[in-house]
């Protein structure tokens, strides 16, 4: 039996044995209501209206302090002997390239497709929505997280769902939260190994097969998906062996890489046809709320942009604080404030170039996509660059490639932190993990199990409906860890040094 006979009975197989579960957990979990002449799946409204609760909660928090923010990444806050094993910029980044990837790619290209250019603008009103969201759930990730004997760093909702809970609602609460920290840990393993391994692995691989010469190239035999897969395990191995400080040191390198050659190539787009970008911007103001051709109308392209913006940031699901809570800090609040920025960068600054990109370019793609209502996808992303530069589609490749280790290395931190939770934290445990990993990022190569990854997707917006509940209960927390923050910042602007007043006050109680 050759490879490709094996790799696809094995396809079938799978697919014919859990596409009855998918399908019934997709319909449960995207349920979608008739609203306005189109479908709002609740989800999306769930992750949006938590958006605008924890905005008007904390004052609009990711305005008044985006500057702070800024300040904290530069690290003008650091404390001497602080717990964790990265800084504040690498946490950034590490949770940054969890979400930054082909959502930003194609995602975009959909929204734009199937809402409009209008659809830009609800997409940037829901990443900046997104950013309180990720505020609370950070901070908690970063106030309830367990620092280990040896210096390491376990947080996430596993951690502070019950740990938070129980300080809030005792016994009860206790109870309560452990049900849903296992339920959490399940969640984020599945989609790990599933959505943010084997998918990454499999669509960066079609990309480079795209650019090669398709199947009859030099990549496109079983032999060559076979060498891809393991080349890529191979690494993901290495770095993830290393711990959180590995993947920070990579993705602190990768995550500036990838999205600066992305933001390039789009500016220069722009820039090409900079006599556009006027009647763009317009074209987008003007489409937000007076669409043409897009089903529901304005309620259409707003709640397009708000899926795609919600599915892109993941602010709400609980990923990201796993990332943020290795951080070198005694104040929670700083690092809430950090991943703040993470929405920020991901939809309103990445997602809207790709956007500005495809309007001002106008490719023939995009316009046959709106006009046969099709959902379009990477490839009116790529036609639009295309229109100035034949040779990007190379570029692209290395693009998605970046994107795709970087977020297989980010997912493969966030499974161990789920593995460990539910299954112990020793060496033979945590290796089996590694091994099952690295075997998922081989399989990615010569198998698509689509039914899965469509669970997959599913199960992780599951996890918004625990972790969003927990965040509504533990918002007093977030709100006197901000405060807190907020006086350790006026006393070292004041001059006054709260790092020597602790270290002196320890002295003491030691004597």
């Amino acid at each position: 039996m050759s490879l490709d006979s094996m790799t696809k009975s094995v396809d079938e197989a799978v697919s014919g044995f859990f596409e009855p579960i998918a399908t019934w957990l997709v319909d449960v979990v995207f349920y979608a209501v008739p609203v306005g002449g189109t479908d709002l799946p609740l989800i999306v409204a769930w992750l949006v209206v938590a958006g605008l609760v924890f905005t008007g909660w904390f004052g609009f928090v990711q305005l008044r302090k985006f500057r702070l923010a800024i300040d904290v990444v530069r690290g003008k806050y650091d404390e001497k002997g602080s717990a964790g094993e990265v800084n504040h910029f690498q946490a950034l980044t590490a949770a940054v390239s969890g979400t930054v990837g082909l959502g930003n790619i194609a995602g975009v290209a959909v929204a734009v497709s199937i809402g409009g250019p209008g659809a830009t603008f609800w997409m940037i009103l829901c990443g900046l929505l997104g950013m309180a969201t990720k505020f609370v759930e950070v901070t908690l990730g970063v106030k309830y997280r367990e620092v280990h004997a040896d210096g390491t760093v376990s947080g996430g909702p596993m951690h502070y769902l019950p740990k938070g809970l129980a300080d809030r609602f005792g016994k009860n609460g206790k109870t309560f939260g452990k049900i849903l920290a296992v339920l959490a840990s399940v969640m984020v393993l599945f989609f790990g190994l599933f959505g943010g391994n084997l998918f990454q692995v499999n669509q960066s691989y079609a990309q480079l097969v795209s650019v090669t010469g398709g199947e009859s190239g030099m990549v496109g035999s079983s032999a060559g998906a076979l060498f891809f897969g393991i080349l890529i395990a191979a690494l993901v191995g290495i770095v993830l062996l290393g711990g959180i400080r590995s993947i920070a040191s990579v993705t602190s390198r990768l995550v500036p890489a990838m999205a600066g050659i992305y933001i390039v190539a789009c500016l220069v787009v722009i820039l090409v046809n900079v006599s556009a970008l006027p009647s763009a911007i317009g074209t987008i103001i003007e489409g937000a709320f007076n669409p043409e051709g897009v089903a529901g109308g304005v309620l259409g392209a707003l709640i397009v942009g708000f899926k795609r913006a919600a599915f892109s940031n993941e602010a709400g699901l609980g990923s990201a604080p796993i990332a943020h809570s290795a951080v070198k800090t005694k104040h929670p609040a700083s690092e809430g404030l950090v991943a703040l920025l993470e929405p920020f960068i991901d939809t309103v600054v990445i997602c809207t170039m790709t956007a500005l990109t495809i309007v001002v370019a106008n490719p023939a793609s995009w316009a046959e996509a709106r006009t046969d209502n099709s959902i379009g996808g990477v490839t009116i992303t790529s036609d639009a660059f295309g229109t100035v530069m034949p040779w990007f589609p190379y570029i692209l490749t290395i693009a998605v490639m970046l994107f795709a280790i970087s977020t297989v290395l980010t997912w493969g931190y966030y499974g161990l932190k789920a593995w460990t939770y539910l299954f112990g934290r020793s060496k033979a445990s945590e290796t089996i993990y590694k091994a099952l990993y690295t075997l998922f990022a081989v399989a990615g190569s010569l198998l698509t199990l689509q039914t899965l990854i469509d669970m997959a997707d599913a199960v992780l917006f599951m996890l918004a409906v625990i972790n969003i509940i927990g965040l509504y209960l533990l918002a007093p927390v977030v709100k006197r860890e901000l405060n807190s923050f907020l006086e350790f910042v006026r006393a070292r602007k004041a001059g006054e040094s709260p790092e020597e007043d602790d270290e002196a006050e320890s002295a003491k109680t030691t004597v």
